[in-house]
């Protein structure tokens, strides 16, 4: 760790920063709302985990870079986040679509 250049800690604690953000607003949003109970919400949570788990990663895979095991693994876990991540915003893009549409339909109001 003791090579690590300014820009390696930087990027770190940033994204430790944002791992604590996202951390905290995934609790906030648990204890204070249903967002089980409709797709936003549901989109909402699982949309803060997943780019709390790549901040997460960017920590790991700085501090850990010349462990190859542990790199492997990590790689492989940010696989599956970057793929929640795409499947998370077509998601939030059809709940876009839906709300627009839902709402040009609307009369009367």
């Amino acid at each position: 760790m003791n090579d690590l250049g300014a820009d390696a800690w930087m990027n770190a604690i940033m994204s430790a920063l944002g791992a604590i953000a996202c951390g905290a607003f995934a609790i906030t949003y648990h204890v204070r709302a249903y967002w089980w109970r409709s797709e936003v919400g549901r989109n909402q949570m699982w949309f803060a985990v997943v780019i709390g788990l790549l901040c997460l990663y960017t920590v790991g895979a700085t501090f850990w870079q010349n462990e190859r095991c542990a790199i492997i693994v990590l790689r492989s876990i940010r696989t599956g986040v970057l793929l929640a991540v795409a499947v998370l915003m077509v998601q939030r893009t059809r709940l876009l679509l839906r709300a627009q549409r839902e709402q040009r339909n609307r009369t009367g109001v």
